[in-house]
């Protein structure tokens, strides 16, 4: 297999390591900027950064391998790109997207990490 940069799919597969490592932490700063979110008055910063932080998420998570936490942030992202779109947003809309946000989190932090490699679609030898 001449022309395969072995190097390129060992950098892949430390990204993705890196990624599941750091995960707990990036989930973790969701929550942190959640803990504080006022459904009655959100602080515009507070929106702005979970946007913000979904988007990464999702795009990192799809490219790493984890298909449905990446569906998940994208699925909350577009909800919340809607809610931004009003002027004004009902205080049980904001609880209902926290609550899904929440679950999100909760399910993110529970669920065991996907393998990215498998034998089957190995390059490396």
């Amino acid at each position: 297999m001449t022309g395969i940069d072995t190097g390129f799919f060992a950098r892949l597969t430390q990204a993705n390591r890196d990624f599941r490592t750091g995960l707990p932490a990036t989930l973790g700063r969701i929550q942190a900027t959640r803990a504080d979110f006022v459904p009655a008055a959100p602080a515009q910063h507070q929106v702005v950064e979970l946007q913000a932080l979904l988007h990464a998420l999702a795009g990192a998570a799809v490219t790493f391998g984890f298909r449905e936490l990446g569906q998940g942030a994208r699925a909350l992202e577009q909800r919340l790109r809607v809610l931004r779109a009003f002027d004004t947003v009902g205080e049980d809309d904001w609880r209902a997207w926290l609550a899904a946000l929440d679950d999100f989190v909760r399910a993110g932090l529970d669920a065991p990490a996907p393998a990215y490699h498998s034998a089957a679609f190995s390059l490396l030898p």
